[in-house]
């Protein structure tokens, strides 16, 4: 079974720094393009950033684009997501995700990804 756990979350003010970590367990980490997903009150759960199963192709949504940086680890079966110059409208739930099919480029839809973390918290001050 596939487990995903995020960490990192908390308070922030605007203009500042925040790392989320994902930890996975259950499969070889390595194999699997993982991705990064926000769910603001009252909308609809929207792509933020996603890393292919080698970590040398990323893709990030325009809103976070120069801002956010996903990354992995596949030695430490980690994904990242430094989140800089952080503004009000990032303030979500984040929720990392992984892919259900090994060796997949970047994945962006919701629907294409299988298992998913129970997400974390991130408020932005203005």
């Amino acid at each position: 079974q596939v487990q995903l756990v995020e960490s990192g979350g908390g308070l922030v003010q605007a203009g500042g720094s925040l790392r989320l970590s994902c930890a996975a367990s259950g499969r070889t980490f390595s194999r699997y393009a993982m991705g990064w997903f926000r769910q603001a009150p009252g909308k609809e759960r929207e792509f933020v950033a996603a890393i292919n199963w080698s970590g040398d192709s990323t893709y990030y949504a325009d809103s976070v684009k120069g801002r956010f940086t996903i990354s992995r680890d596949n030695a430490k079966n980690t994904v990242y997501l430094q989140m800089n110059s952080l503004k009000p409208e990032d303030t979500a739930v984040y929720y990392c995700a992984a892919d259900g099919i090994a060796w997949r480029h970047t994945v962006v839809a919701l629907h294409e990804y299988d298992y998913w973390g129970q997400g974390t918290q991130v408020t932005v001050s203005s």
